[in-house]
């Protein structure tokens, strides 16, 4: 492998029905049992030829409709992501920005792309602070202030620039049509409309119309039809990303946003100027296998990485799956990996992110040498890894939110695609302009551009700059570099302990991948508390974890995952069951 990879079932419910019914059938269909909740899990899907798996049943037909007329990985993407952004507005869309993990199974390379949002280049260290004092977050959420400059369409393009196989114009078909004829809202959508949502999208007429028409929330099996979304998606299908970073959608995005009640700064200048990014990826042995994901800005595959080393020092694979000991060590795995993370890691282009002194084999194993094995060591601070060249920076207040969609996909050609995409928190910032939501992407910075002491914070605000991320879309490889895996999830800073639970599971454990996603989470971020999910059989450890000194949060954890694993003969892929994913193949 070249550059990247160094040597070392059918939805529930009459909407799906309704929508396509269960003909197109996967080559195969295991039965995944009932968990310790009692409710029916996804289903493990095989297929042979090609399969995939995105949040939402219209969004994984239009990608199917992609790859059974030979498009690519980022073909199938691209038509999955104007679909989201109809169907899913609470999580992605135009108005957002990705991360893309993309194998070219030709090249044996594996690439990676940037589409993270910008800050303004006129914004300050006062962005989120009033009289010197940081902006509580639902201060700074609503309305313009928080809006990045989206990336989605930016690095969609510049993927398909590489690896398309289909016209641009045609992916978008999928999606122009369901956005005119109208799409079936679903539970999930429903039940989150009637939350506090509605304070934030009230504030805007184009989504308080929309969303609550005749100020009541869309309900559940409602038709929606969206025809400023068609005609944005139109221009964008014959005319690319410059209708929208240049022409009249770029006019209307500044001008929603200087001109709310909460004003933000972005300019014209800001759309113009912004760039996709294509980034060297970052690999580390886990094991026998060789796991790999997204650089900074982008916490999320650094710290997957850290937890992954760490945990294979501790000697996960002697732990049986979700038992008090192995809980304790993906715990303390946690802390140690997530106190480095609030520490050092932001933009690449701004701050010296000491990503290799990270990863260092020795250092990783200095700081696993830290673990009790049988009792919580408290919060922890983060280490000195090489790189430092006296640089040392401190942890910011940033309250990064679960609004996220990840998608998983691999194509006929043997080509693979992990992509997580956000909004940040759940309808992003409420402003909507030209059929889309627009994100509220600057609160991932911190709050503060200096911690008590005066030591600067790494993650700060400042003009053009990328917020730190914790998307975590990510491949993992045997070890003769052979595509395993492909995994990725939302859920905020959660992200990164669930993909790290999941690859665990399958790859140590033994799991099926769905089996692996369905599985209950427990997870420590360094904050007071190890979380535990609620409603699961976790609850009857609690006993044995607080004896070893932990505070408990049972609470309700709904992550987003979606895999595929590459079997001798195929593929199976697995859906969380939290959300409403689908996976399909052939």
């Amino acid at each position: 492998m070249r550059h990247a990879m160094p040597t070392t079932g059918c939805l529930l419910g009459l909407i799906l029905l309704a929508l396509s019914g269960c003909g197109n059938v996967p080559l195969s269909i295991d039965r995944t049992p009932e968990n310790a909740t009692g409710r029916t899990e996804q289903q493990l899907v095989r297929a042979h030829s090609y399969l995939l798996v995105s949040a939402n049943p219209y969004a994984s037909r239009a990608g199917q409709q992609i790859l059974r007329k030979g498009g690519s990985a980022i073909d199938a993407a691209i038509a999955i992501n104007m679909v989201l952004t109809l169907v899913e507005p609470q999580s992605s869309g135009l108005g957002g920005g990705s991360f893309i993990l993309y194998w070219d199974q030709q090249d044996q390379t594996l690439h990676s792309y940037d589409g993270r949002e910008t800050a303004p280049h006129s914004v300050d260290a006062d962005l989120f602070n009033s009289a010197d004092k940081p902006l509580s977050f639902q201060q700074a959420v609503a309305g313009g202030r928080a809006v990045g400059v989206p990336g989605l369409l930016k690095n969609l393009e510049l993927a398909h620039q590489k690896h398309g196989r289909l016209p641009w114009a045609q992916l978008f078909a999928p999606a122009i049509k369901l956005a005119e004829n109208g799409f079936i809202v679903s539970p999930r959508l429903s039940k989150l409309l009637q939350g506090d949502a509605r304070r934030k999208l009230q504030r805007n007429a184009q989504a308080r119309n929309y969303f609550y028409p005749h100020g009541e929330p869309l309900t559940t099996g409602q038709k929606v039809k969206n025809p400023q979304l068609a005609a944005t998606l139109r221009l964008l299908a014959t005319q690319g990303s410059k209708a929208f970073y240049q022409g009249e959608i770029a006019r209307q995005i500044t001008k929603i946003v200087q001109q709310d009640a909460n004003p933000g700064q972005l300019r014209r200048a800001d759309l113009i100027s912004y760039r996709a990014l294509e980034r060297k990826p970052l690999c580390a042995p886990f094991y026998d296998y060789q796991v790999c994901g997204m650089g900074p800005p982008t916490s999320g595959g650094l710290t997957l990485l850290q937890m992954l080393t760490l945990l294979q020092a501790t000697g996960i694979d002697k732990q049986q799956a979700a038992n008090p000991q192995a809980i304790h060590l993906f715990a303390q795995a946690g802390r140690l990996a997530f106190a480095d993370r609030a520490a050092y890691i932001a933009d690449p282009d701004f701050i010296p992110v000491p990503v290799q002194g990270l990863l260092d084999p020795d250092y990783l194993k200095r700081r696993a040498s830290l673990i009790d094995p049988q009792h919580d060591s408290g919060p922890v601070t983060a280490g000195h890894p090489p790189e430092l060249n006296g640089n040392i920076w401190s942890s910011g207040y940033n309250p990064e939110q679960p609004g996220t969609s990840h998608m998983s996909i691999i194509d006929r050609y043997g080509n693979a695609l992990s992509q997580t995409a956000s909004i940040e928190q759940g309808f992003g910032c409420g402003l909507m302009v030209a059929g889309f939501l627009l994100n509220n992407e600057l609160t991932d910075f911190s709050f503060a551009w200096k911690d008590q002491q005066g030591k600067p914070i790494a993650n700060r605000v400042e003009g053009g700059k990328r917020p730190r991320s914790s998307m975590a879309p990510t491949m993992v490889f045997d070890h003769e570099g052979r595509l395993k895996m492909v995994i990725g999830s939302p859920g905020g800073s959660r992200i990164i302990p669930y993909v790290a639970q999941t690859i665990v599971s399958t790859l140590i454990w033994q799991q099926d991948i769905q089996t692996a996603i369905n599985q209950p989470h427990y997870l420590h971020r360094n904050g007071a508390m190890l979380e535990l999910e609620a409603d699961t059989a976790l609850a009857a450890y609690q006993t044995e974890l607080m004896r070893r000194g932990y505070h408990i949060s049972m609470r309700q954890l709904n992550s987003g995952l979606h895999g595929i694993f590459v079997e001798q003969h195929g593929y199976s892929g697995g859906a969380d069951p939290r959300r409403e994913g689908l996976v399909l193949g052939e």
